[in-house]
């Protein structure tokens, strides 16, 4: 970092040292500026601030709904910081249910019918099974009523099967109803119908009972589910074109039911199409279920990846317990991950991580929009979502504001900015006292004190005594005069490997210090078994603690050694005997002085659970036998040994007349010894025999036994700090041996399973570090992966089981002799069935001591559910006591008394027997009665005021008396200083419900008054210790600044009176805003009172979110916002600002741009019918600049010098929307060159020209469709990146994998076909004109006002060969209008992919939106963003589809708020090209779709092709399809196809593949291999047939696989007039003949057809 501003910018825990005769590196953390002599009080260092919660209402899980908690959060960042924050979610697990049944009606299903008729109690029992709130339904289908699917003959479409309804298409018959009884009447009298062929007309039927959500009676927060029952295949999108008689027009995906629920478009419309379905499906939340039979089976399973297609029951719960999380809307400078966790509530963990560079730039330098803003945490099914508003803190220093102009530090040649000198032009070194250009170098300068050499020898001396050390990394210093690799060592590492060695000390990392950074600064190897520091008779030393002198050998941690304790009874016997009865080896009293503890006599002993050790002794002075207890102690100064000792008073003394026992003892001693040693002799198995035999005797058979110390254990959850309780499990009796006990738990909540995890708990037969309890530590993550590996090549044997997860590391105390020894917690998910193999599994094990290679110590497991726990431990030799961790289950819907049994089941090892076998743990959950908060977390208070009434609040959930606690506490502001601390008690009566805390504020010193910059003074008040049920609430801390006198108000205080109760100023007042041109807005306001600063002006274009507003700092009430858009609405906020910050902002002001002239047109396309015809069409300008309302098209011959030979012809189009000319009549082999300009209210903007000589086109008459290649580059996105790429109006595309073209937005077209009537009004899709007959038409039109529709009635007399005369009258409304004149020869053809469908939307839906953009934000996110389309009504939100261009599932986005016209889509693929597909929704339904093709670039690790690599460059492509295809027909039956090499292929291409076929079906599909990529490839097809429609495709051949394709739809047309095909015989419908006169006339008329027959300039003639 060069200055104090980009030091403190580079990240978290930055600092900079200002000091004037600092030597160190200025910027470096705090410790270490401080470590090279930087003052304290000099230091410039910051800090973020923890994260505020807004909102935050807890889950209510009685609602069964969709909640999300907290609601609202607010986070700042350092560069390069990371904050963890949990997430809370919840979906209800059986809520209400609606089920539709759609049921195959054709005859073959007859007797499936009489199924469902007698199963209707039987689906009442299922259904009631899943939901208690359900709804049932019932519709049946057919097929589309029209030849071939139905027998059109009156007999059959009144009966086509005996006892039969006619046919139908689809037939809601009962709308959704809670009421079974009227479910199964209405079905019993259905009956059977029939149709032809054997697909059914299924998917128009599951469209309808999808988008007619109200007929069907769908409700809005139900699961939704469809059962689809059928034994036929089904008809899908274009079968209406291929098979039916012209039903052209695609699926709208509207409701088309009538009162009755028939489909009533059934004959009007196509099927819809597979993808469709799925989108409308996932659109309205319907979950398809497909019962069909084994033999059309196969028919829906390729829809098993598409739809959640499973057994009924089974795709319920799937559906229902999946759940991801996601941030969307987030900054560019963020990075977002969850982790996941289990629970009824879903509780995530999100860790934000802000970014110190991007793409090499600091964060700090990027826009703001892209280091700030509000993301949106959500499950992708969710609507709800946590609000989170994060940004990115960019602290600078204030020095830098005020550097000391030619200072002397500087020698006058150079400024002082923040302790450094900036030199002046011509002047270096540190401190500006030489000229760059000294001539002579002066060595002396190099050399420093005590040096003989110039830089120590290490280094060149150049001008101005500045020393280049050889090797910048071993040697540094002002004179090369430090060795980096010269600090201190500790244990043969420099700096301990804890530091690094700069100017020849040791600087050390974060908690380590010394000088060879030998010690920790934390405590945590000093602590304890406690938790205290070295057990209070020590102190903690350089991370090692330093014990006093106790007489007794001590721990590491200054506790009484292992040794001691075991040994306590026999260390502390001689001390006892002479301090209680002056007898034993120390009865002198110099030497009983030398005791290292002091026992005490009491009249009864302790418990034995209670101490350490009870003792007893023989005193050989009168040979009683006296007692005392040993115990640790649990004060250190009272007693410095350690150890309590309680002596019993009383000895016990045996009478003298049974001394003669003493022999009969000896005897009995040896004789058990001897059993002893037989047992042992003989029992060669291990310790089990051993204990067995110790089991025969009778003294040792029930001598032993194992259970729970405490009977009950009551426990309140408010204060539950872990969600186990560790219980003591304890064991009487000789504790020689080993004995392991198995337990078990039991959740007496009896809940519902809820998710497949298992925790598991095992002890690692390895010793615990701390390196361990540290998750990112090195050791750690190698035995985290060692566990893995391990338990997963172990539980691999169960069914269904996942990798294990979420492992830790811990120690358990009271653990017997291995407390030191490694626990681990894991997570295993796998079915709730096998849990009773989990647990048999794991104690296997853990008995062999091995899972797989991994040790672990025998004994010791746990195994949980969500409501059960299974586990062992294991009493070693010697110990008495050991800890069960116990899970508590601890769950909100908890009641308010839990309770849970734990019970000791038996001992599978050792010879105990289990005495109190249960323990009882029940938890409280308490209700606050009052919830104690401060109004708001922060006050302002002026000194003048002298007291600070500060408002305490308290909220009534049972009313009644209570307390709480307050006190003042010190920041900058002091006591008895600044103000006067208060503390006491608060008492609230019942129905009290706020009170005031007085604080009584001082005068400004006379000292404070004349500093110039006066720190701000504040102090804060805490709340505690709620009583009588109460807690605490929102605030339960307030932030009190004290402002002075108001005049300073310069200084940033405000008065009260011109302020709000925080010191923010309010809002400006009257707004106003006004356009001064097509780029400019003048917006005004009046002040408000007080002194503001300055003010702040947002603005952003309408419909973009506030987030990216653009800031304006200005110091007046104006602002001129300038480099706006032209014609374009504008949005404006106005706020002022103090010291405290900024104030209120103004309400939203509008405002729109003024018009400016438009752009030119997009470019220009021809389609070329004929040497003499073509037809020519343009795009809409990239910038129209206000609304477009006409267009101008001018053609002229030129020579081959581009000069004009001819007249310009002109000719004016009205109607903005309608951008085709066909121009006819032109001269025969002559250039022109023609030109498009538009206009709006502002004028004439400039040309677009082209230049074309139709002779040079293929001379046969045919129409090819015009697909552009995909890309341009915006303009708007700068040289940042290639990263930003947009898809226009102008745009086409033709997908890979896709049957038909598809369009990127056009008036004309929709899924790549040309409407017909755009050229033919009302015609059929070919007509063939020949030079035999003359047509003559009339036409009179009745006008109903501008820019309405109006009625054509056409009258056309076709005068045949024989005279006879033909008249077809037709009568229709229609917006389009095809005029014409034709003179000469002609033949028009029109292909079926270059025919307009009808593009006009109903009134009141969305146009295709306007403009499609693709920012790259990573190598796998991506931002899409469009423009509002044009729509009468209320647009009501956006629906964003996604997926991999080679397939997939299909992901989609739904915006709800119209005012969002972008989306941040994450995890996308890198280097994978991807379909996006926007499209807008009003009241009336969903408009077209506008599609883009895109593909973020990145580098990718070689060992995982799906990884970025991190940092990596990224950016975005899209792949292109072979050049425009270009058709010469070589003679009747062959044509030479050629084509241009992809703009951008994928990958480098091999070939190219060229696949034939009929359009129309018929005949096998032809597939041609072409070699080679030269920028142009040609191949000749053959064996063709006249009169027949191909289709033809090519495809590029990568090395990365195969690319777009480009189609192309081409007939050869009989040109003799002769007879038609037999296929065109057939398709009269599609086809009509015209026939022109013979005569041909010497003068050419030039014949323009536009949609709305368009202003002809001139007559034009030749």
């Amino acid at each position: 970092a060069k200055t104090c501003s980009e030091c403190l910018q580079s990240g978290k825990g930055c600092a900079y040292c200002p000091d004037e005769t600092f030597n160190g590196p200025r910027c470096d953390l705090y410790e270490n500026i401080i470590a090279h002599g930087c003052s304290i009080k000099s230091d410039f260092s910051f800090s973020s601030i923890t994260w505020l919660t807004a909102q935050e209402e807890s889950i209510n899980i009685a609602l069964q709904q969709s909640q999300v908690s907290p609601q609202q959060v607010s986070m700042s960042f350092l560069p390069g910081e990371e904050k963890v924050m949990d997430v809370k979610v919840f979906s209800p697990t059986k809520g209400p249910l609606d089920l539709y049944i759609l049921m195959d009606f054709s005859n073959s299903m007859a007797d499936d019918l009489d199924n469902l008729k007698r199963m209707g109690n039987e689906l009442a029992v299922l259904v009631k099974k899943l939901s208690d709130d359900y709804t049932i339904g019932f519709g049946k289908f057919v097929d589309k009523v029209i030849e071939p699917q139905t027998d059109m003959r009156p007999r059959k479409l009144k009966e086509p099967w005996p006892d039969s309804d006619s046919p139908f298409s689809f037939k809601n018959v009962i709308k959704l109803t809670s009421d079974l009884n009227e479910f199964t009447s209405k079905l019993q009298r259905e009956r059977i119908s029939g149709n032809l062929d054997a697909p059914e007309g299924g998917f128009d039927a599951i469209l309808q009972a999808a988008v007619c959500g109200d007929k069907i009676g769908w409700r809005k927060d139900s699961t939704h589910l469809l059962v689809f029952s059928t034994e036929s295949a089904f008809h899908y999108e274009s079968d209406g074109a291929n098979v039916l008689s012209g039903i052209l027009m695609r699926n709208d995906e509207n409701c088309h039911l009538d009162d009755d629920g028939k489909y009533t478009e059934d004959t009007n419309q196509d099927y819809p199409s597979v993808p469709t379905l799925v989108r409308v499906l996932s659109q309205h939340n319907i979950i398809p279920i497909f019962a069909v039979t084994n033999h059309s089976y196969t028919y829906y399973t390729c829809f098993e990846h598409m739809f959640h297609c499973d057994y009924f029951s089974i795709a319920f719960e799937s559906i229902r317990s999946k759940m991801s999380i996601r941030a969307e809307d987030r900054p560019k400078a963020f990075l977002a991950d969850f982790l996941t966790s289990s629970g009824s509530v879903g509780d995530f963990k999100m860790r934000l991580k802000a970014q110190r560079m991007i793409d090499d730039q600091p964060v700090c330098g990027m826009n703001p929009d892209e280091k700030e803003g509000t993301m949106r945490v959500k499950p992708t099914t969710f609507n709800d979502a946590v609000n989170v508003k994060a940004s990115i803190l960019c602290p600078t220093c204030a020095c830098e504001q005020k550097p000391i102009r030619r200072s002397p530090k500087c020698h006058f040649h150079g400024d002082l900015v923040c302790g450094k000198c900036q030199c002046y032009d011509g002047w270096v070194s540190t401190y500006c006292n030489c000229t760059a250009s000294s001539s002579t170098v002066d060595t002396s300068l190099c050399i420093g004190p005590g040096m003989t050499e110039a830089c120590s020898g290490r280094g060149d001396c150049l001008e101005c005594g500045t020393c280049v050390c050889y090797n910048p990394d071993q040697f540094e210093g002002q004179y090369c005069q430090y060795d980096r690799t010269q600090c201190q060592r500790f244990g043969g590492f420099l700096c301990n490997d804890r530091g690094s060695c700069v100017m020849g000390q040791c600087v050390c990392a974060q908690g380590w210090e010394g000088n060879a950074c030998e010690c920790p600064k934390s405590n945590q190897t000093c602590l304890d078994n406690n938790g205290g520091i070295c057990n209070g008779r020590g102190k903690c030393v350089c991370g090692r603690c330093e014990c006093t002198n106790s007489g007794n050998e001590m721990t590491s941690t200054c506790e009484l050694s292992a040794q001691v304790v075991l040994g306590a009874c026999e260390s502390t016997r001689s001390c006892v005997q002479c301090q209680s009865w002056k007898t034993g080896e120390k009865k002198d009293e110099e030497e009983c002085n030398k005791c290292f503890f002091k026992s005490v006599m009491v009249d009864e002993l302790k418990e034995r659970e209670k101490v350490t050790d009870v003792c007893s002794f023989r005193d050989e002075d009168d040979d009683c036998t006296y007692y005392y207890t040993v115990d640790l102690s649990k004060d250190p100064a009272l007693n410095p040994g350690g150890l309590e000792v309680e002596v019993l008073k009383k000895k016990d003394c045996p009478p003298a007349s049974l001394l003669w026992l003493l022999p009969l003892l000896l005897f009995l001693l040896l004789l058990l010894a001897l059993l002893l040693l037989c047992c042992w002799k003989y029992c060669a198995c291990c310790k089990t025999c051993c204990q067995s035999c110790l089991a025969l005797l009778p003294c040792c058979k029930r001598g032993r036994m194992v259970g729970f110390k405490e009977d009950e254990y009551l426990l309140r959850q408010s204060l539950l700090t872990s969600d186990h309780l560790d219980t003591p499990m304890v064991r009487t009796g000789p504790p020689k041996g080993t004995d392991v006990v198995r337990w078990k738990v039991n959740d007496n909540v009896h809940r519902a399973p809820n998710h497949p995890q298992f925790p598991l708990s095992l002890r690692l037969n390895r010793l615990f570090s701390e390196n361990l309890s540290r998750p990112e530590s090195r050791d750690a993550e190698q035995l985290r992966k060692e566990v893995a590996d391990n338990l997963n090549e172990v539980y691999k044997q169960i069914p269904g089981a996942q990798k294990i997860q979420k492992t830790s590391f811990r120690m358990q105390r009271n653990a017997g002799k291995r407390q030191d020894y490694t626990i681990m917690d894991t997570v295993l998910s796998a079915p709730r069935s096998s849990y009773p193999d989990i647990v048999k599994l794991t104690e296997k094990n853990v008995q062999s001591g091995n899972f797989s290679d991994l040790k672990v110590v025998p004994g010791y497991y746990t195994v949980e559910t969500d409501r059960e726990a299974a586990g062992a431990v294991e009493f070693q030799e010697g110990v008495e006591s050991v800890d069960v961790h116990v899970p508590l289950f601890v769950k909100d819907e908890d009641d308010d008394k839990k309770q849970l049994q734990v019970e000791a089941v038996d001992v599978p090892l050792g010879i105990a027997e289990i005495g109190k076998r249960l323990v009882n743990i029940t938890i409280i959950k308490e209700h606050a009665s009052s919830v104690f908060s401060f109004l708001q977390p922060a006050y302002t208070y002026s000194r003048q005021d002298g007291v600070a009434n500060i408002p305490i609040s308290r909220e009534i959930v049972e009313d009644g008396r209570t307390q709480v606690t307050y006190r003042t506490r010190d920041l900058t502001a002091k006591d008895k200083k600044d103000y006067v601390t208060v503390e006491g008690d608060l008492n609230y009566g019942p129905g009290e419900t706020q009170k005031l805390v007085p604080v009584r504020l001082l005068e400004l010193g006379e000292k404070d008054s004349l500093l110039e910059d006066k720190q701000v003074k504040q102090f804060v008040m805490d709340l505690s210790n709620p009583r009588q049920g109460a807690k605490l609430g929102r605030y339960p801390r307030t932030t009190v600044t004290i402002a002075d006198s108001p005049g300073d108000n310069d200084k940033g205080y405000s008065s009260p009176k011109c302020s709000s109760p925080s010191g923010l100023l309010m809002s400006p007042g009257n707004p106003k805003a006004k356009a001064t041109g097509p780029r400019n807005i003048r917006l005004n306001w009046e002040p408000p009172l007080g002194n503001p600063l300055g003010y702040k002006v947002k603005y952003w274009i309408y419909g973009d979110p506030e987030k990216d507003a653009t800031v304006l700092d200005v110091k007046t009430p104006q602002a001129e916002l300038t480099n706006l858009y032209p014609y374009c609405d504008y949005e404006m906020r106005v706020c002022a600002y103090n010291a405290m910050g900024d104030g209120f902002d103004t309400d939203v002001v509008t405002c729109q741009t003024l018009e400016d002239a438009p752009g030119e047109p997009g470019r220009l396309a021809f389609n070329v019918i004929s040497p003499t015809v073509t037809q020519l069409s343009w795009a809409e300008p990239a910038e129209t600049n206000g609304n477009i309302t006409a267009y101008e098209v001018v053609y002229t011959p030129i020579d081959d010098d581009m000069k004009p030979v001819g007249a310009d012809k002109k000719v004016k189009i009205d109607n903005p929307k309608k951008r085709m000319l066909l121009i006819e009549n032109l001269q025969n082999a002559q250039t022109y060159q023609y030109k498009v300009r538009a206009k709006n209210g502002v004028g004439w903007g400039p040309f677009r020209d082209a230049t074309i000589n139709l002779a040079s086109q293929p001379a046969r008459p045919l129409s090819i469709p015009i697909i552009p290649d995909i890309p341009i580059v915006d303009a708007e996105a700068g040289d940042e990146y290639d990263g930003y790429l947009m898809y226009s109006n102008e745009v086409l595309k033709s997908p890979a994998g896709s049957k038909t073209p598809s369009v990127s937005g056009d008036d004309y077209m929709m899924n790549g076909k040309w409407d017909q009537n755009f050229l033919f009004p009302g015609s059929s899709v070919t007509r063939n004109m020949s030079a035999s007959s003359s047509p003559m038409s009339t036409l009179s039109s009745n006008y109903r006002g501008a820019g309405g529709s109006f009625t054509t009635e056409t009258t056309t007399t076709y005068l045949t060969g024989s005279g006879k005369t033909d008249t077809f009258h037709h009568m229709r409304e229609m917006k389009s209008v095809y005029v014409t004149s034709l003179n000469t020869y002609l033949v028009l053809f029109l292909t079926l992919a270059s025919v307009f469908p009808d593009a006009r939307l109903a009134p009141g839906v969305p146009d295709t939106p306007s403009r499609l953009v693709f920012s790259a934000l990573g190598p796998t996110a991506l931002k899409v963003s469009w423009q509002e389309p044009h729509c009468e009504k209320d647009i009501l939100g956006y629906c964003v589809l996604y997926q991999l261009l080679n397939g997939g599932d299909v992901k989609r986005i739904n915006v709800t708020n119209p005012a969002e016209n972008s989306v941040i889509i994450q995890d996308l693929l890198p280097n994978h090209s991807y379909l996006f597909k926007v499209k807008a929704q009003s009241q009336e339904g969903w408009g077209p779709e506008r599609e883009g093709v895109i593909t973020i670039e990145s580098a990718v690790d070689p060992k995982s092709p799906l990884s970025p690599v991190p940092g990596s460059p990224f950016t975005l492509s899209t792949p292109s399809a072979p050049g425009p295809l270009i058709f010469t027909a070589l003679s009747p039956d062959s044509l030479q196809l050629s084509w241009e090499k992809p703009r951008k292929p994928n990958g480098d291409i091999l070939g190219y593949v060229v696949t034939c076929e009929q359009l129309h079906g018929g005949g096998d599909i032809r597939s041609f291999q072409v070699n080679g990529d030269s920028a142009e490839t040609s191949l000749t097809v053959q064996n063709l047939t006249e009169n027949v429609p191909y289709k033809f495709k090519v495809q590029a051949r990568t090395t990365q696989g195969f690319g777009p394709e480009r189609e192309g739809i081409i007939t050869i047309e009989s040109q003799d007039g002769g007879a038609l095909s037999q296929y065109n015989s057939q398709s009269t419908t599609r086809r009509e003949v015209f026939q022109l006169p013979t005569e041909v006339n010497t003068r050419t008329n030039v014949s323009h057809t536009m949609i709305n027959d368009p202003y002809f300039s001139g007559t034009n003639h030749v």
